[in-house]
């Protein structure tokens, strides 16, 4: 009742002229098939599920069922649920200090930034609450070294089959008709290039003399789990030196360890001039971070840009802990050997299944592609007790945690593989 009665609606009284305030009791129920109240924009497709408690890779929903967590929350819960460290860094930054805003001197913002100015490469870092808004940033470090170029329009080469979030700018950065549909006017100032093609984008810098930057994901998550050449970023890299380009990298999702390496294009043993990241920088805290180096670390100054949240004590705390796991329990490494396990295990298992086109992946971002739409296994994986999504309408997406056992890989290779071939059997 507390909750319906803070929910109003406005009423002009035609003879005082007075704003009344009514509560809205009448509009306001709740789905009995899903427990989703009306008082919620519709925003998402929910499946029928709360979870009650989490513990280290499993949910547990209000009738104590347990589910092996295969998604992380979308690759934001690397270190598992409840993680011991990550919750004694919370509770004791909440006992103390929330948020004071950046008008003043942050101490745990300073002391995450170094680390992760250490572990990136990079110069500086810009903090956020998310990793739309990180990508945010990146744009307008794009456009604003494009104007101390002189260019008048500042253009940013983006992607097909790419995803950078659902704020304005960055769905219109975004090739999904889907996500953009219903909001034109989009933001102006992306050129769209094939993703992994050099070629293409060699034509762009032919004939457009007001790009700025390049801005990619080293693997494409929403985009199906879609993995370039081996050296795809290391000729990005020489690309955009030759043009004088800022090479921009979105790894919202590869980032913090779930590739193997803290961020993907340290594979490629290459520094980019800013990258993005979020999802599993604070295990489940709000946070994202926008980092820069040599020509983009200076190009923000006092006034440029901001947030009220980004960066607040209790969001640095969290974070500084999850790099600090992720280092002194060498689960970056053990994210590499665990995806190979899952990777190797999924193709001998799957090899003789002819709905499955191809299973791929690095690190702990893997897919498994099917010949058809398959987005009804995401809900028939509950029956299996396991957490799934699908991508790019018939890739099935897997984001597990660093802190899976073998057995539990294991299991979910052969929870996986029946899943499947069900889904085959039973197709009409």
């Amino acid at each position: 009742m507390a909750a319906m009665a803070a929910i109003f609606y406005f009423s002009l009284d035609p003879f005082n002229r007075q704003l009344n305030y009514m509560p809205n009791t009448a509009k306001n129920s709740t789905d009995k098939s899903t427990n989703e109240t009306s008082a919620i924009m519709p925003t998402y497709a929910r499946l029928p599920l709360a979870f009650e408690r989490g513990q280290g890779p499993y949910l547990f929903d209000d009738n104590n069922k347990q589910y092996l967590d295969l998604l992380s929350g979308i690759a934001v819960c690397g270190l598992g649920h409840c993680h011991p460290a990550v919750t004694k860094a919370i509770t004791e930054q909440a006992a103390k200090l929330i948020h004071t805003s950046n008008i003043y001197q942050i101490p745990n913002q300073s002391k995450l930034a170094e680390k992760l100015v250490t572990v990136s490469g990079m110069e500086n870092c810009f903090f956020s609450n998310s990793g739309a808004e990180a990508n945010e940033a990146a744009i307008k470090l794009a456009r604003l070294y494009g104007h101390k170029k002189n260019i008048t329009a500042p253009a940013i080469i983006v992607m097909d089959g790419s995803f950078h979030g659902r704020t304005l700018a960055t769905l219109s950065a975004t090739a999904n008709r889907k996500v953009q549909a219903g909001f034109e006017p989009l933001v102006s100032g992306f050129i769209r290039a094939p993703f992994d093609d050099l070629t293409a984008l060699e034509t762009i810098a032919s004939n457009n003399q007001n790009v700025a930057a390049i801005l990619v994901e080293p693997i494409q998550g929403e985009g199906g789990i879609r993995i370039p050449q081996p050296d795809y970023l290391n000729k990005l890299r020489q690309l955009c030196d030759a043009h004088d380009w800022l090479l921009m990298l979105d790894e919202i999702q590869t980032g913090n360890g779930r590739t193997g390496k803290f961020f993907s294009y340290q594979h490629n043993n290459i520094l980019p001039d800013v990258v993005t990241t979020a999802k599993g920088l604070g295990n489940g805290v709000p946070i994202g971070v926008c980092l820069a180096s040599g020509k983009a670390a200076n190009l923000f100054q006092a006034g440029n840009h901001g947030s009220t949240y980004g960066g607040n004590p209790l969001a640095c705390a969290a974070a500084f802990t999850v790099i600090d796991t992720l280092l002194t329990e060498k689960l970056i490494p053990r994210a590499s050997e665990l995806g190979n396990r899952l990777l190797k295990g999924l193709q001998s298992k799957l090899k003789d299944q002819a709905m499955v086109s191809e299973v791929r992946g690095q690190g702990l971002i893997i897919g498994i592609e099917l010949n058809e739409p398959c987005q009804a296994l995401t809900a028939q994986a509950l029956d299996l007790g396991l957490l799934i999504n699908v991508t790019s309408e018939n890739v099935i997406r897997l984001l597990p945690p660093l802190i899976l056992s073998n057995e539990l890989a294991d299991e979910a290779i052969d929870k996986i593989t029946l899943l499947i071939n069900n889904f085959a059997d039973n197709r009409p």
